[in-house]
């Protein structure tokens, strides 16, 4: 059986896809991705033994030129990524038994468009929940297109998301279907997610409220990371207390030496070591005192168990990493589903959220205080242990035994 797996996005998109194709792998499945040729992604890939078809432009230099939230240039980004599933992802979807898609609405709805043309198996996936309609919160907002501020019936305002993906898409989506022959649809939202989309998340982070969706929540695809720490990060962890970790991700800061000397302001006020990862927003020590260590691409399941608390972005890999290691945690959410995935952190009691997406010292001095007790300590510890990690191979499972099925023939 052949699977192609398509996703556009920064580490949290490609990472979970990486842990699918490997168990799709040991399962007795051919498969490739198509990912962004972003160096990183590359090599990750290939640390896993999976075969990557480069796909549209790199990620990092547009998330780390473009102003965040401007819709500056979407319109034509928008349009190349959409060519790319027409183009790229069906060249390496020709001769596949399932097309596998996650990422921004032109990648998914082309990516479907392909499948359809192929015939084969199509499956939407989602790693957070914010995206997916759902009568129980307001729709994320989409580039430069508001939603009435005022307005509270959910679906109606889930409604009108629908109405404005297919002003910003729909012509460019339905143009490259007439290319290659498909007719017109008149939901471009609805169209790429199916209705029956799967949801890549765990269930104690991330409790689905059922909906007019059929969603299929596999739990979080994650990989067990068996690289060793960095030797010069070792002797630092070895040398002293636990540290604090910082680090963005992949989301761009505007001012990030403003945030680091917040964050390490913050954590010495604590008496507390701290790991500073660089990440996209290039962040930076402040000073040369030994009580700080600056870090690259590592690994993140290690380190945080080895860390007093975790501040971090609140993307969904990242908080669910460090909810699977038992770390306390800070979340300083940016944008898109940050701030759903801070609140669930808060809720659980398992850490702080700051209250806005600019750190200070101070504030992040108070949320650190709540993160460091012992309290919030036993609690990451006991909800970490309830964490499932299977996610990936529930998923593979599911693809290939509905491929199966359709395989099977029909009794006279």
């Amino acid at each position: 059986m052949r699977v192609v797996l398509s996703t556009y996005g920064s580490r949290g998109s490609v990472e979970p896809i990486a842990g699918l194709a490997v168990r799709l792998k040991e399962l007795g499945a051919e498969v490739r991705v198509c990912a962004p040729p972003d160096e990183e992604f590359a090599k990750r890939l290939a640390q896993v033994g999976v075969e990557m078809v480069p796909t549209g432009q790199p990620v990092r230099p547009l998330v780390t030129t473009v102003t965040p939230g401007s819709a500056a240039g979407l319109a034509q980004r928008a349009a190349e990524l959409m060519a790319a599933q027409f183009d790229t992802v069906a060249a390496a979807a020709k001769g596949c038994d399932a097309l596998v898609a996650t990422g921004p609405l032109p990648a998914t709805a082309g990516a479907r468009s392909v499948a359809e043309k192929l015939g084969i198996r199509y499956v939407h996936v989602s790693h957070q929940p914010v995206s997916l309609p759902s009568p129980h919160r307001r729709p994320p907002a989409r580039r430069g297109q508001p939603l009435p501020p005022d307005a509270t019936d959910n679906r109606a305002l889930w409604d009108l998301d629908a109405q404005i993906a297919n002003t910003m898409f729909g012509e460019m989506l339905n143009t490259q279907r007439a290319s290659i022959g498909l007719p017109p649809v008149d939901n471009v939202r609805d169209y790429a997610f199916t209705a029956q989309p799967w949801l890549a998340t765990d269930p104690i982070l991330d409790p689905w409220q059922p909906t007019d969706l059929d969603v299929v929540q596999t739990c979080a695809w994650t990989l067990t990371d068996e690289r060793p720490l960095p030797a010069e990060l070792v002797a630092f962890l070895d040398a002293g207390t636990p540290p604090v970790y910082v680090g963005l991700g992949s989301t761009p800061m505007r001012a990030p030496k403003d945030v680091a000397r917040a964050a390490i302001e913050a954590i010495r006020a604590h008496s507390r070591r701290a790991v500073v990862s660089r990440g996209w927003a290039d962040l930076a020590l402040i000073d040369d005192q030994d009580d700080c260590f600056v870090v690259g691409e590592v690994n993140h399941q290690a380190l945080f168990r080895r860390a007093a608390a975790v501040v971090h972005h609140g993307g969904a890999g990242t908080t669910t990493t460090a909810t699977w290691a038992g770390a306390p945690q800070v979340v300083v959410p940016q944008g898109g589903d940050q701030p759903y995935w801070a609140g669930r952190v808060a809720e659980l009691g398992i850490g702080a959220a700051l209250d806005g997406p600019t750190p200070t010292a101070e504030s992040l001095s108070a949320t650190l205080k709540t993160a460091l007790t012992p309290e919030t300590r036993a609690r990451a510890t006991a909800v970490a242990g309830t964490i499932r990690t299977d996610g990936a191979t529930v998923a593979a499972k599911l693809l290939l035994d509905a491929v199966s099925q359709e395989r099977l023939p029909v009794s006279a």
